[in-house]
């Protein structure tokens, strides 16, 4: 029976983070400065986890704020089943009051269980599930990685913790993050656990400096 830990992690701050802009699957940003202050304070803190592998999306900010693991030679592979959900239309725009008008009205059909809605021109929760399945399926199939750490984004997380611990796609927003914030899991062969919840503990010493 195959079991693994696994470290998830939402990527490091960005300009359009700051600056309130949507990014999204199709808007592949950089960190910015503090995005790699975030990066620097994780890999100090969990430099000493033997991790077997890590798993990114197909975006820079992901891979970016794991780099310092990858540095030390850890084997690395980036996957787009892994990537941001597609806000559509929405991507590389500033919110304004009636975008996040919109946004809000989306998330509460979402949480009326109106999964298969679609933001203008993007993907519904119920899409990015079904093309998150084969790069989940792939990660678990890995017999000889036991722990592992894996780097998405914000409401991609959210999608995934849902399938993976088999709660309805409609309390995904039960689940909140940070940049840089840190959910570890643990699976057991057939159900994951939640060990660690939107932990920022490794962020602290960014606030006292």
């Amino acid at each position: 029976m195959i079991t693994k830990k696994v470290y998830l992690v939402r990527h490091g701050q960005t300009d359009y983070n700051l600056q309130n802009i949507v990014q999204g699957s199709g808007v592949d940003t950089d960190l910015n400065d503090t995005g790699w202050k975030q990066a620097r304070a994780f890999f100090d803190a969990y430099q000493h986890i033997p991790f077997d592998k890590v798993y990114t999306s197909a975006l820079k900010r992901s891979q970016q704020s794991v780099q310092r693991f990858i540095d030390l030679g850890i084997p690395t592979e980036a996957l787009a089943g892994l990537n941001e959900i597609s806000w559509g239309t929405k991507e590389g725009h500033k919110v304004t009051p009636a975008e996040d008008e919109y946004y809000h009205h989306m998330l509460r059909e979402w949480q009326k269980g109106n999964v298969h809605l679609r933001i203008e021109g993007g993907e519904s929760p119920n899409e990015v599930v079904a093309r998150m399945k084969p790069a989940v399926d792939h990660i678990l199939n890995q017999k000889d990685e036991q722990t592992i750490l894996i780097c998405m984004h914000g409401r991609a997380i959210r999608i995934i913790l849902c399938h993976l611990l088999n709660y309805p796609l409609r309390s995904m927003d039960m689940f909140e993050h940070q940049n840089l914030c840190l959910y570890v899991l643990n699976y057991n062969g057939q159900t994951f656990s939640v060990e660690r919840y939107n932990d920022t503990k490794h962020l602290n010493a960014l606030s006292e400096s």
